[in-house]
């Protein structure tokens, strides 16, 4: 067991997602969170990556301190030195920063972390490309090319490092994005590139990171626009997901909408703006033969737990795969790195549910069948 994996926390990562705050950096914000209901995600998510990398690699643990690594360390079965300090109620970024330099002192080959692009930059800033980084998808914001495609895959691509004895693991630069969080909450995507972090080079089991729309495509996602804006039936909910692609239909229906968050529309009227998941599930109990409507995060691919935590593992189970409508540009498609979507919704049962072959509306009778697969890689 010479190998050594640090484990870093970000407690509160991902809890404005659902309940459409867009983010979660900030103690106000956090406040507003749980006063709505939010509930921690980051542990739970950490937690599925580690019960994968211990099914497959052996390794000593170093933890950050309780909620920050310890804590989940324990709940999957492994024993951790712990390393850091944690503030109280919860962690802040300077504990972050702290614990991962700490830990590239102290020398370990990997450190694993849950958060978001947030985190992401702390611990990057901290260990510059002297310490390899790997992120378990937890937050709102996961724009930056360091993040698993999900716990699972995060699992496996540690193990897969951790298994390979020095020098015989490859490593790669990714970038790691800095998204101004306050303008992303007023529908303003404001990013820039914070630095590179050096990952393991998993190929697949590795996100991308955000691209932008493709400006080729604009011609047939207007004519498409147009199309479903005519032809969508006037008694029967339509959900409509972030993104530019999904805001095009919003305008040809007649109405501006929220750029990064989740409207309904009825009747040709939005009936609900900027929803969270509990404002959805009360408009689809309402109208239970609803259908949601999305588009791919381009250079990314996914389709679902990338900055639409609204529309959630349960809010898809009860609109059902069949009741799923995909809207994406032909080129936006090609560009992808694997040419597959993905969907992260914290619910294995439901990524299963989604996994398979979907067809992505491309233009007015156009349509381009697409592999989407689930929570592994």
């Amino acid at each position: 067991m010479g190998r050594r994996l640090g484990i870093i926390v970000n407690p509160i990562a991902g809890m404005g997602g659902r309940v459409g705050l867009k983010g979660s950096d900030g103690a106000d914000i956090l406040c507003r969170a749980r006063a709505l209901g939010a509930e921690p995600q980051a542990a739970a998510r950490c937690l599925r990556a580690l019960r994968r990398l211990v099914a497959e690699a052996d390794c000593a643990i170093l933890a950050g301190p309780g909620a920050m690594g310890a804590e989940v360390a324990m709940a999957a079965g492994l024993a951790a030195d712990i390393v850091g300090t944690c503030g109280a109620p919860a962690s802040c970024p300077g504990d972050t920063r702290r614990t991962a330099r700490r830990m590239a002192e102290v020398g370990v080959d990997l450190i694993l972390f849950a958060g978001g692009d947030g985190t992401a930059r702390d611990v990057a800033g901290a260990v510059g490309l002297g310490v390899p980084i790997l992120g378990v998808p937890t937050g709102v914001k996961m724009h930056s090319a360091v993040f698993a495609n999900s716990p699972e895959a995060a699992g496996a691509v540690a193990a897969e490092l951790l298994r390979g004895g020095p020098g015989r693991t490859r490593l790669r630069e990714a970038e790691v994005m800095d998204l101004d969080e306050a303008a992303f909450r007023q529908g303003q995507v404001v990013a820039r590139l914070f630095g590179m972090a050096m990952v393991p080079d998993a190929g697949r089991g590795l996100q991308s990171a955000k691209a932008p729309a493709m400006p080729h495509d604009e011609d047939a996602l207007e004519a498409l626009a147009r199309r479903l804006a005519r032809d969508w039936p006037a008694n029967r909910l339509l959900v409509l997901g972030c993104g530019t692609t999904t805001r095009r239909i919003k305008r040809a229906m007649g109405f501006d909408g929220s750029l990064l968050g989740v409207d309904a529309v009825l009747g040709g009227q939005p009936v609900a703006l900027d929803m969270s998941e509990r404002d959805l599930l009360h408009q689809m109990q309402a109208h239970p033969d609803a259908a949601i409507l999305v588009s791919p995060t381009g250079g990314q691919g996914f389709l679902f737990g990338r900055g639409n935590q609204q529309i959630s593992a349960e809010a898809l189970r009860r609109a059902g795969r069949a009741n799923i409508l995909v809207v994406a540009g032909a080129r936006k498609l090609l560009g992808l790195d694997p040419c597959v979507l993905h969907v992260d919704t914290g619910d294995v049962a439901v990524d299963e549910m989604l996994a398979g072959h979907i067809a992505v509306h491309t233009a007015p009778g156009r349509r381009m069948m697409m592999k989407l697969v689930g929570n592994d890689r």
